[in-house]
């Protein structure tokens, strides 16, 4: 019998090849996604101090009443520009990317592009 790879592993093993050189600082946080079948997460790390500083996510009670599904695109953009404007009340502009793994395409991507159009520097 062949085993089949399994997804989940192998994008761990990339997360944590990045994550060898991607540190988050107090002065350039670490923007985070995480990616589940139903839900999309982002959070802003500060990794040297062990914190999160903001965190979004399509549960929250601002984002779930605009959308249909929270598993689609349109929501992972809401989801962006919440952390964003979350992010830029706590003074946070400059942020490093991280991608966890995931190929930088759909959610994500849309995720980023929300971000970015909201303000957060990356």
């Amino acid at each position: 019998m062949i085993k089949k790879a399994n997804k989940n592993k192998i994008r761990q093993r990339k997360h944590a090849r990045v994550r060898k050189n991607l540190v988050g600082t107090p002065e350039r946080p670490r923007l985070s996604v995480f990616r589940s079948l139903s839900h999309i997460y982002a959070q802003i790390i500060d990794d040297q101090n062990g914190h999160t500083l903001v965190s979004a996510s399509s549960l929250d009670f601002e984002i779930k009443d605009q959308v249909k599904s929270t598993s689609n695109c349109e929501t992972a953009k809401l989801v962006g520009e919440l952390v964003a404007k979350r992010a830029l009340d706590e003074n946070i502009e400059n942020v490093i990317f991280d991608r966890s793994g995931y190929i930088y395409h759909g959610r994500v991507a849309a995720l980023a592009e929300g971000a970015r159009e909201a303000g957060l520097q990356f």
